[in-house]
């Protein structure tokens, strides 16, 4: 999947709420850079951001309190 597509999709989730989703996506790849675990398969080579975007663009990650979903 291209950039834009996984972007268009976070921001989709985020409510197309920029301020939201760069919130999100920074607390959810500090997280990752801090030892978490990567909620998404196959991560080898990308930065921290990219699998957060990742995770919020496939619905892994909550909105409302910013943290995994349980499922």
């Amino acid at each position: 999947m291209r950039s834009e597509q996984i972007t268009a999709r976070a921001l989709k989730a985020a409510g197309d709420d920029r301020y939201k989703l760069s919130v999100l996506v920074s607390k959810r790849a500090e997280k990752i850079s801090l030892g978490a675990q990567p909620l998404i398969d196959n991560t080898h080579g990308l930065k921290p951001v990219d699998i957060a975007l990742l995770e919020i663009a496939e619905g892994k990650i909550s909105l409302e309190n910013i943290e995994e979903k349980n499922s």
